[in-house]
């Protein structure tokens, strides 16, 4: 039967073993995805360009294009840009005077002048008549100070207006006259009137030439385009020469017309997938897969963690997606891609997992995202830099404004980052200086909101303590603490003693002082369903309760408190992590009291004692927090107890608690050192003799014979 039960119940050893290699099967999975996604996040912008049907000209180059060999073509596109500044320095052409026009304009101006001449010689008119009569004219239009003008000239002035009139119009007729030097024509009348002429009379003979003044060289469209088509057909060819590997295009510069014609030449104006694009993407993404898995097999306690691969998916997730949206939002943008709040995945990561963790995850997420974009150094520094400021100004993340205080830092980095690279292009101004600068700023803001909602959010999910959550459980309006307040206020004055020890301690040997701290508030919760089974909770002259119990009663009574506190836990939603201090704060310990009542009842004998039935469940502490709370609730029972006298005594008793539960193997699983183990026995003896100091004992007054006795103060001492 022993061979046949040792066959059929796996030992431990074979149960860790499958354990290993189930977790070592799924990491090994994650790792797969986690490549996977990376590669995808990388040839994604290539998509976007493989579902085009071909570049065209205007569109921003998504790639460097080179020759891939020696060409020399006749290029048509700069041929024809050629043909067209020929055809466009052809001066226009206009058709000869034409002498009809001439003589017509003469005969309008003559007979425009003998109307004239009838209307100043008719006797029965007015002058307001005279000067209607000459605005009536067809074929111009006086002004009244013309027509006042003329009425006012004597006959014999008038004649010579009327002749030079003639002359004038005459001359200026048998020139080339067209309609794009017409306005020039008309105004150099006057330069063409006799200097016999009164300035009243020159001035009289401009308005009456230069109304009949009219284009006599016509322009011929006909004659103009062919005299362009000549041009263009006398313009030479435009070779242009290639060699191989000089660049057509270069990624994220705009593609001319005649980049796209020798894209056509070369056969690569439609995009295709090049096998350099991809196997670059696939170095890119085995040394940064390479990079996590070292980092997670030195960290193998994230792994090894009960919720050590429900982290890892976290953490996978919260990478990948970071990672795509950044590979959708960033390419082919100028002010985006500062804005984008990539910091606030290492602020989630680093309020959850450590700083060490988020720093080494946001590097290689932060090349990734810049990959293949022209400014991906500027960007790559940008988001590196301010994440680290970012991560390192938010420090433990314990109040909510620990998280803006990071934004702050994610801004001012960020904008002195962004602008120091731009000031080093010569295309820096102050407008694209202080685009840069507001930029940062709303990454800030956005950076510390979305890591505020993802850090509550993924708490949540993964059943983690985080700081936000130990400052609100360790505030004394919490309605547990509370609830011990009311019920049990001795042990609710020793847990607080308790949690002011195990802090002081943690903060020297490099734990979680704040977990700890809480974790020693409600560690003893149970006791407040029963809490006059506990001696601090008991009055001073009370009768113990313990003593009229059966030792075993007594004990299951004592040990009750443990399973009575995990169910108030759950009851008041506490974080499962302070279920570890609660469950292990006795480890696997006996109580010892009930035990030696027990063995006296049997006349000495331990072996007719089940030592068992004395025993607390435990598991034993299976961390730092979880054993300094055993560590110091011994320790602050033990001075209770013998009250040492001095600073010496009070170490060695703290020395000799502390030894006793490492023979006991209690501390075998909480990798606390010897070194450790030092330096809490000096914490805590510095906590204990401050905390429990000597009291002066105050002298009484006698009073005098011929006095009466003064009432006593009660409230002295």
């Amino acid at each position: 039967m022993r061979t046949l039960h040792a066959i059929t119940i796996p030992s431990r050893q074979s149960v860790f073993k499958q354990l290993f290699a189930r977790r070592a099967f799924v990491l090994s999975f994650l790792l797969l995805i986690l490549g996977g996604g990376i590669f995808i996040a990388l040839i994604m912008p290539k998509f976007g360009s493989l579902a085009e049907a071909s570049l065209y000209s205007g569109q921003v180059a998504p790639y460097d294009i080179e020759a891939p060999y020696d060409l020399t073509y006749e290029s048509q596109v700069l041929t024809q840009r050629q043909q067209e500044l020929a055809a466009n320095a052809v001066a226009p052409v206009y058709s000869s005077p034409d002498t009809e026009i001439a003589r017509k304009q003469l005969e309008r101006l003559s007979a425009a002048l003998a109307y004239i001449s009838s209307v100043r010689a008719d006797r029965y008119a007015s002058s307001e008549q005279k000067l209607a009569d000459m605005a009536a004219l067809e074929y111009m239009q006086t002004s009244h100070d013309t027509g006042l003008a003329i009425l006012s000239l004597s006959e014999a002035r008038w004649q010579v207006v009327y002749q030079e009139a003639i002359v004038v119009l005459e001359q200026v007729m048998r020139s080339t006259v067209r309609e794009n030097r017409l306005d020039d024509i008309r105004r150099g009348v006057p330069t063409l009137i006799s200097l016999s002429l009164s300035e009243e009379q020159a001035d009289i003979t401009a308005d009456l030439v230069t109304a009949f003044i009219v284009p006599n060289s016509i322009y011929n469209e006909e004659m103009t385009e062919v005299a362009r088509q000549q041009a263009r057909q006398n313009t030479p060819p435009v070779m242009r020469s290639l060699v191989a590997g000089q660049n057509i295009v270069q990624r994220g510069q705009v593609i001319a017309e005649q980049d796209i014609e020798v894209l056509e030449k070369y056969g690569l104006a439609q995009p295709e997938e090049r096998w350099q694009d991809i196997l670059s993407a696939l170095i890119i993404t085995a040394v940064v897969s390479a990079l996590i898995t070292i980092y997670l097999r030195r960290r193998g306690a994230l792994v090894k963690a009960p919720l050590g691969l429900r982290s890892l998916v976290v953490l996978l997730v919260l990478f990948l997606l970071f990672l795509l949206a950044a590979r959708i939002v960033i390419p082919g943008r100028t002010v985006i891609p500062y804005v984008y709040p990539l910091m606030a995945y290492g602020l989630t990561v680093a309020a959850l997992f450590g700083a060490e963790m988020a720093i080494i995850s946001s590097l290689p997420l932060a090349i990734l995202a810049a990959y293949q974009i022209p400014s991906a150094l500027d960007l790559t520094a940008f988001y590196t830099l301010s994440s680290i400021f970012g991560i390192f100004a938010l420090q433990r993340a314990r109040r909510i404004t620990d998280f803006f205080t990071a934004g702050a830092a994610i801004a001012i980095s960020g904008a002195l980052v962004a602008t120091t690279y731009r000031l080093l292009q010569p295309t820096a101004d102050v407008v694209g200086l202080a685009t840069l600068a507001g930029a940062s700023i709303v990454n800030g803001v956005a950076s510390a909101s979305i890591s505020l909602l993802l850090h509550y959010f993924l708490a949540q999910i993964l059943d983690m303590t985080t700081g936000l959550q130990l400052v609100e459980l360790s505030r004394p309006d919490h309605p547990l603490l509370q609830f011990i307040l009311r019920n049990a206020p001795g042990t609710y004055q020793h847990s607080l003693q308790l949690a002011n020890l195990v802090e002081q301690a943690a903060e020297r040997i490099g734990a979680n002082g704040s977990l700890a701290r809480v974790g020693a508030l409600y560690h003893d919760a149970g006791k407040a369903l029963n809490p006059y089974f506990f001696i601090e909770n008991q009055p001073t002259g009370d009768i113990n309760p313990h003593d009229d119990l059966d030792p075993t009663v007594s004990a299951a009574t004592i040990i009750r408190h443990v399973t009575d506190g995990v169910t108030l836990a759950r009851k008041y939603r506490l974080p499962r992590r302070l279920d570890d201090f609660i469950l292990e704060h006795h480890g696997t310990l006996i109580t010892r009291y009930q035990y030696v009542r027990a063995v006296e009842a049997k006349g000495g004998d331990e072996s007719q004692v089940d030592q068992e039935a004395f025993r607390y469940p435990g598991p034993r502490p299976q961390s730092r927090e979880t054993a300094l709370l055993m560590l110091a609730d011994g320790a602050e029972a033990r001075m209770r107890a013998e009250r040492p006298k001095d600073a010496e005594e009070l170490r060695a008793l703290i020395r000799g608690m502390i030894e006793s539960r490492r023979s006991l193997g209690q501390l075998d699983e909480t990798h606390l050192t010897l070194r450790d183990l030092d330096t809490i026995v000096e914490s805590f003896t510095t906590t204990l003799r401050g905390a429990y100091h000597a009291r002066i004992q105050y002298p009484q007054l006698q009073p005098a014979q011929d006095t009466a006795p003064e009432a006593p103060n009660k409230d002295a001492g």
